[in-house]
């Protein structure tokens, strides 16, 4: 089964490829591509690839996959500004809008799911909460929407799947995916040394590295394609590294990831001429096709769900997490500050999924024991994924447009520039 999936994909890729400027001219990008090969994949062969996703092989190419684009997102908002233009506003949102999702997630699922356990039900938050810009890249791009607006929402897709992962690995701990299921306090003593570690080694590795690769620039020792190399290395070897030591090898390429962009750019910051631009080309395309990978058997999957038949409570819970269970915690979280109303309700509506979603989603059906929990796990990410292309895909600029409305008294022009440092597609928005 495996030759006949890399010939569907790679002859998909190659013609995706041929045709990309026509079609993104049409609103039609790859994400949206791959799920459709993935469909068609998925009905000709009764999902049997969907089925072979359970698998301990299928379970590491995924984790490898989240370390990559945890360091992707980590490094992508440049210039040393940690949150951005408005790091106050994007500090609203992560550290309080997205935990109060994940909270009222778990509530409204234990009313509409009675039979799973909290572990199970935060697990499904934390697939179907963390924003993607894969289904809707062109919001971080278009100047019809305020610039701050896309900033913090450039940053929270940028930052949520690092901040959800330490959490999504303690929920699977609790859950007793590998082992008996075990208390929160021992779930903790899991969880809490794992990520110690992940923090103290992301943080050397990624300072480390990047301090070498300045030293070496500076004497003339790279070349551009082994400084491309040694970007895309970094996170394999903290990802690697920390995870033989028994830590969370997401959170160690996320920091990683921080570090790494922190020393990078510090040259530059004081005068120095570093040109780093051209680092990341080789790990944005690399992360870029194994997205279209994952939106792949994104298609699959979505065969697989409708086939096996899917419950309504998941279906309800889905559409709350894409509406309400998103904007009202967004709008709580923005009160007082500069935001107008209507900022306010764009970024709370504009919250697309994408492949965090899927990669989260595909961690918790391998990891967890067969039964409801993995299923419900699976179902969720599989509507929430689907209905966010259905929503923010197609129709998130003409949400934006009627949410941004007549504009009353004076308005604040959005600057001319399209693309900017902090306005960088996120790493799920990168191949379309």
């Amino acid at each position: 089964m495996l030759i006949p999936v890399l010939i569907v994909i790679t002859a998909v890729v190659a013609g995706w490829s041929l045709v990309a400027g026509r079609l993104e001219r049409r609103h039609v990008r790859a994400p949206l591509v791959l799920v459709l090969a993935g469909v068609a994949t998925g009905l000709f062969t009764h999902s049997e690839i969907a089925s072979a996703m359970n698998s301990v092989v299928a379970q590491r190419v995924a984790e490898i996959i989240l370390a990559v684009l945890l360091f992707v997102d980590a490094t992508e908002l440049r210039g040393g500004r940690l949150f951005g233009r408005d790091p106050g506003s994007a500090a609203r949102v992560l550290l309080v809008a997205l935990p109060l999702s994940l909270g009222a997630t778990v509530l409204l699922g234990a009313l509409l799911l009675p039979d799973l356990p909290v572990a199970a039900l935060l697990l499904i938050a934390c697939v179907i909460i963390p924003t993607d810009f894969a289904p809707a890249e062109i919001l971080v791009r278009d100047r019809r929407i305020p610039a701050r607006v896309r900033s913090v929402l450039n940053v929270e897709s940028g930052y949520n799947d690092g901040i959800v992962s330490p959490l999504f690995l303690f929920a699977l701990v609790l859950a007793g995916s590998t082992a008996e299921k075990r208390t929160p306090l021992g779930a903790l003593g899991t969880t809490v040394p794992f990520a110690v570690k992940a923090l103290v080694i992301g943080a050397l590795l990624g300072a480390l590295l990047a301090w070498l690769m300045n030293l070496a620039q500076r004497a003339q020792w790279m070349t551009d394609q082994s400084r491309r190399i040694l970007v895309l290395i970094v996170p394999l070897l903290a990802y690697t590294s920390t995870t033989a030591v028994h830590g969370n090898g997401f959170v160690a390429s996320f920091v990683a990831g921080v570090a790494f962009r922190y020393v990078r750019r510090a040259p530059e910051r004081h005068g120095a001429a570093v040109p780093a631009g051209s680092d990341f080309h080789l790990l944005e395309d690399t992360s870029a096709m194994m997205t279209m990978v994952m939106w792949f058997f994104f298609g699959n999957a979505v065969v697989l769900t409708f086939s096996l038949g899917l419950d309504w409570p998941v279906l309800v819970l889905c559409v709350a997490a894409l509406t309400v269970l998103r904007i009202v915690p967004v709008l709580l979280s923005l009160l007082g500050s500069r935001f107008s109303r209507a900022e306010r309700l764009m970024v709370g509506a504009l919250g697309p999924r994408g492949t965090t979603s899927i990669v989260f989603g595909l961690l918790a059906f391998n990891a967890l024991p067969d039964g409801p929990a993995a299923d419900s796990a699976l179902d969720a990410m599989v509507v929430v994924v689907l209905g966010s292309l259905l929503l923010h895909g197609g129709g998130s600029l003409a949400i934006a447009r009627a949410l941004r409305g007549r504009p009353r008294g004076r308005t604040e022009k959005a600057p001319a520039v399209e693309r900017t440092t902090d306005d960088r597609p996120p790493s799920g928005a990168q191949q379309g």
